[in-house]
């Protein structure tokens, strides 16, 4: 009889549990022998997954930010939000001071470029990451207080793995990653879609993937650079 008594007053410990297993494959992905688009394949499988076993054990797609209902809401939240980024990113290379500051020639000058724009970025991140996140473990920690704080830690503590294998600093990076998980949860919760927050992590991420090629280029290249193959 004390198991249901202990179960109720730890009504965290599930998706505590979740969460923590989702930072550890998040740890786990980049070791994999598989290459970037095996790797991205089974991150967008692991995300549908995810969302499969939620959906198994009972909560509904409206919970999981998933009902069709709210498709026109989640693209008109998500087209608005996206306009920011995309916005800054065009000021950037227009403004002669800042667009050296987007030149990465390691990054513009990548072969797989099209493939990671297409393929890497909008299924082996965005969608993974969003129907792990924004979706079944925005699902499972409510709305709010320690629910959000969670959330916003895991999907920071989930970009500490690619933060070090690129370089980057790796405080700063879970810092920024795990307030842009408030952004991305608000706007999932406002718009009761997750496709509200794909959009604008879809336009930081290949956006920004976009503004770095055009960045290398000389000015008057940048019309022609994304037909070039």
């Amino acid at each position: 009889m004390s198991r249901p008594g202990r179960a109720r007053r730890r009504p965290w410990l599930g998706p505590v549990v979740v969460a923590a297993a989702v930072v550890g494959w998040g740890a786990v992905l980049p070791a994999t022998r598989l290459g970037p688009r095996g790797r991205a394949v089974l991150s967008a499988a692991v995300g549908a997954a995810a969302v499969g076993a939620a959906r198994a054990s009972g909560l509904e797609r409206a919970t999981l930010g998933l009902d069709p209902v709210h498709l026109v809401s989640g693209a008109r939240w998500g087209a608005a939000a996206a306009t920011v980024p995309l916005a800054a990113y065009g000021v950037m290379l227009a403004v002669p001071s800042l667009r050296a500051r987007l030149v990465d020639e390691a990054r513009a000058e990548r072969e797989d470029f099209y493939e990671w724009v297409g393929l890497h970025i909008p299924f082996g991140t965005v969608a993974a990451e969003e129907l792990l996140f924004r979706s079944v473990l925005a699902a499972l920690l409510g709305p709010g207080g320690a629910g959000s704080g969670l959330h916003a830690a895991a999907f920071g503590l989930w970009h500490v793995r690619p933060a070090r294998d690129a370089g980057h600093h790796v405080l700063g990076t879970v810092l920024v990653t795990g307030l842009s998980a408030v952004v991305f949860d608000g706007l999932r919760r406002r718009s009761g879609s997750v496709l509200a927050p794909a959009l604008l992590h879809l336009a930081l991420n290949a956006g920004g993937a976009v503004a770095v090629r055009l960045a290398g280029l000389p000015p008057e290249e940048d019309a022609a650079a994304p037909r070039r193959r």
